[in-house]
């Protein structure tokens, strides 16, 4: 800029030239003092026309800029240099506008091309996120997770840019279609829902209500299996609302608990007097074993007799241990008999001790029976009556083979 006459001149009636190739061109008139000061305005104004160059370029080849912003600029700046009123180096500037141009050029069918893809991919995000929605509108049957998954489509969708507005539109449509299709479905699903809740509530009421009504019965093993039948059913059975299947659940738990630990006393106490009676049992049995019958047979009769009708009324044991006591007891009562009935075919009939001894046998069973009736105990009356029966059997048949 300092040597402003290689680019313009002032001739003497103040006309300012500026100098390119293709000539000297008229570009201002000067009349405000000398000719140097003429060129040197001139001047200025190419170098803010070389500084808006600058700019453009710098943000250009920063990216900061738009290529296609920056090509329009140097392309108007390019244009305006035919007609500029500067001094300056003109055909240079024009050369690198012209280079810039290519620059700004490239850089623009690459902004077009990044955008272009940039939008396909926009496309195809906003697509993918329609498809998605459409799939769990028609399918989910995840209510909660479903419905929070379309929020989150909903919020990914907004942050999503470049597609074109018809078919953004078009998209928008679709998504919010499957999004109130999904409503409509999940309304329809928890209005039916809670019909079959309330169904099931009326179904586990009624089973309560049997549950409470059993839950004081003696009949044990009758109960205990109903019980389980109800509780089969209330398995399945749907669930009612959460208030209402936790409230009728205690109330079954409930009936359910009473029942049993009422059974479990009744048994832990039957199983404490058997246990009882299993110790008393097995003393009589020890006493009974010790007998001599070979040495005292009608005194070892005698005293089985006494051990015999204490064992009836000693009452049940385990029965596990029931069947090896009778085993035993049996035992020793056939060697008993054996005994006698040796000594009693040695005898007459009317000395026979053997039948007398079962007719007092007799005579006591039918004694305990009289005991029991009175008593009105219907497990001892009962064993009573089988034991006279069997009494009165045995004599039969002995007196009959005497």
């Amino acid at each position: 800029m300092s040597d402003w006459t290689a680019f313009g001149r002032v001739d003497a009636d103040g006309t300012v030239y500026v100098k390119t190739a293709e000539g000297e061109r008229v570009v201002g008139s000067w009349q405000a003092g000398a000719p140097e000061e003429g060129l040197a305005h001139f001047a200025r104004r190419f170098a803010d026309l070389v500084t808006e160059v600058n700019l453009t370029e710098a943000r250009l080849n920063s990216g900061a800029a738009d290529a296609n912003h920056s090509l329009a600029t140097i392309r108007r700046l390019r244009t305006s240099l035919a007609e500029a009123h500067v001094v300056g180096d003109i055909d240079a500037l024009a050369t690198r506008l012209d280079k810039l141009a290519i620059v700004a050029e490239e850089k623009a069918a690459q902004a077009r091309v990044a955008k272009e893809a940039a939008r396909a991919e926009a496309l195809a995000r906003k697509t993918t996120l329609v498809e998605e929605a459409e799939k769990l509108a028609a399918e989910s049957t995840g209510w909660k997770t479903a419905g929070d998954r379309l929020k989150e489509i909903l919020d990914e969708w907004k942050t999503i840019r470049g597609v074109d507005k018809k078919t953004d539109g078009e998209l928008w449509k679709r998504f919010a279609a499957a999004r109130d299709g999904f409503t409509r479905r999940r309304g329809a699903h928890f209005a039916s829902l809670d019909g079959q809740r309330k169904q099931a509530q009326t179904v586990k009421e009624e089973l309560v209500a049997e549950a409470e009504k059993i839950s004081e019965s003696t009949d044990w093993a009758t109960t205990a299996n109903q019980l389980k039948d109800l509780m089969n059913q209330w398995k399945a059975a749907p669930r009612a609302s959460k208030e209402a299947e936790q409230r009728l659940w205690e109330r079954f738990r409930a009936a359910q608990d009473a029942f049993f630990t009422r059974r479990s006393e009744v048994f832990s106490a039957r199983d404490n007097e058997q246990r009882a009676n299993l110790e008393r049992k097995q003393a009589l049995l020890a006493e009974a074993e010790a007998l001599d019958v070979d040495g005292d047979p009608k005194g070892a009769q005698a005293k089985l007799r006494e051990i015999q009708a204490q064992w009836h009324e000693a009452g049940r044991v385990p029965r596990e241990a029931a069947a090896g006591l009778e085993r035993r007891l049996r035992a020793i009562d056939e060697k008993v008999r054996e005994v006698m009935d040796s000594a009693w075919r040695r005898t007459t009939r009317e000395d026979n001790p053997l039948l007398a001894q079962m007719r007092t046998q007799v005579a006591e069973a039918e004694e305990r029976l009289s005991r029991a009736q009175a008593a009105g105990d219907t497990r001892r009356i009962k064993e009573a009556e089988q034991a006279l029966a069997s009494k009165r059997q045995f004599l039969q048949l002995a007196e009959q083979a005497g």
